[in-house]
Formats: structure tokens, sequence, C-alpha cells
């Protein structure tokens, strides 16, 4: 359908499968250091969900995990509707819908325990997007490439006004350089 540039499946696995995969470590470590929170079931939306990458992907790997994959466009819906129905995955659910709606919507407002976007927009553009969906003491993770220090540094300030603060910035696997902001 058209939802990505790369077509070679070696590069598909390495630039989206395995880089979407290099995002449960840093996860897993933000849980692991609060006891109260239990890793093995997380619920998790994916904002800007595309071709669900990462969050398709992550709700393979993560069975246990409630997947919500939050898409704005109906062919990328339609296409994500069909893997979900092909490949027999019972914990995603897709929600047509923009972000922004959905962060003043009752049903999705503080519900997740983790937001993630990649390839979406602009770090305090996604904080503005993602952290009122993520509960509090939840985490939103922007994956990110081209080494962004400046731009998380530029949103550190929309990122405190939403009551968030940056926990660290980890690297990621595509290019080498890529790195994935976890804010809290």
């Amino acid at each position: 359908m058209n939802l990505t540039a790369t077509k070679e499946a070696g590069e598909v696995m390495e630039r989206h499968i395995e880089d979407s995969l290099a995002i449960l470590p840093p996860i897993k470590t933000c849980y692991n250091l609060n006891s109260n929170d239990l890793f093995d079931h997380i619920n998790l939306i994916d904002v800007g969900s595309g071709a669900g990458l990462p969050g398709l992907v992550l709700a393979i790997a993560c069975p246990d995990w409630r997947v919500t994959l939050l898409e704005s466009r109906n062919k990328r819906c339609v296409f994500l509707e069909h893997v979900v129905n092909v490949t027999g995955v019972t914990n995603v659910k897709i929600v047509r819908g923009r972000a922004e709606s959905c962060g003043q919507d009752v049903m999705y407002r503080e519900k997740f325990d983790v937001a993630i976007a990649r390839a979406v927009a602009e770090m305090s553009v996604l904080a503005e997007y993602c952290l009122p969906l993520v509960r509090i003491g939840g985490l939103f993770v922007a994956a990110k490439g081209h080494d962004p220090k400046e731009e998380v540094q530029n949103a550190e300030n929309a990122v405190r006004m939403l009551g968030g603060s940056i926990l660290q910035v980890s690297p990621g696997l595509w290019p080498p350089s890529d790195f994935d902001p976890l804010l809290r």
C-alpha cells in the first residue's frame, strides 16, 4: 500500500522492525525503576501509527500489552485493520482520530501508561499531542533521528508546561546516530 519508502526485506527488518523493538529496553528500564508499575501489562498508544510502526510490532512482541494505534488517515486505518485480521493479533485497538482531539476526550486523556510517536512531528508539537494521553507517572517515548539534542532542548519548556520532564535520551538503531527521548 506504499506506506513506507523502504522496500527491501533486510532494510525493512533493520530500519523498521528492529528499530521498533529497540524501544523496549528503555521502557523496561524506566518501569523497573518504579516497582508499582508492571512492564508486562502496559497500556500503550502509538500516535500517528501509519504502517503500524512501532505500535503493531510492539503489540506482537508483547502480547500482554494493550496497544491502541491512533491514526487520522482512513487508508492507513484500513491497512492496519487488514494486518490485525491477517495476523490474528488480539491486543490491538485501532482508533481513527487526531491526537489533538483524543487528548481532550475523557476516553483517552491520561489513560495510557506509555504514548509513543515515531516520525510524526517536532518534539514540542509531539509533547502537545502525546503528554495529555499519558497517565500521571507514565511515559512518552519520542522516537527521533539525526541526533535530536537541539530539538529536545527546544522542547523542554513545552514539556515542562505540560507537566512532563525529560528522563533520558537513548540511542536507537537506525541510523546509528538516532535517539529516543523518553519523557515522563
